[in-house]
């Protein structure tokens, strides 16, 4: 079996031999992809980069903060409702009929067209399109 001529036992790199060969690896890249690959990146830090650089991650920061409160999910008879649409207030009657909200399905239908689940029947279900367009039946008529 062959063995490398280094790889005798008790046989290790001195750090010269280790500094060598880390540049030539160096000076291999360099000439590959240019100097600032090899570069260390301290070099060009200063104050106003580490300032500049502070304020970045600051503002980073708050937008994550603001999105993760939008992404918030509640729990809503077993259904994840996002928190900015949740408003425990407005499900308590519907806004077309007026009727009292009772079921889950009428929260779902609350949360996404704006009605309970009896209003969505009757007026969304199949014209889903006119109803984002902005119809709404004629509260006179419903009112109970």
């Amino acid at each position: 079996m062959w063995r490398h001529p280094t790889a005798r036992i008790g046989y290790s790199m001195s750090d010269k031999e280790k500094l060598n060969k880390v540049a030539a690896y160096e000076k291999a890249i360099a000439e590959k992809y240019g100097e600032e690959a090899v570069k260390n990146p301290r070099s060009n830090w200063d104050e106003n980069k580490e300032k500049e650089y502070l304020a970045q991650m600051k503002e980073l920061y708050r937008k994550e903060a603001i999105n993760n409160t939008f992404q918030e999910k509640i729990d809503v008879n077993g259904i994840k409702v996002s928190k900015k649409l949740f408003n425990r207030d407005s499900l308590e009657h519907c806004p077309v009929c007026f009727s009292f909200m009772k079921k889950t399905t009428d929260d779902v239908c609350l949360i996404k067209y704006e009605c309970c689940h009896k209003c969505y029947v009757q007026y969304v279900e199949d014209r889903e399109e006119r109803w984002q367009k902005g119809w709404r039946p004629n509260n006179e008529n419903n009112q109970k």
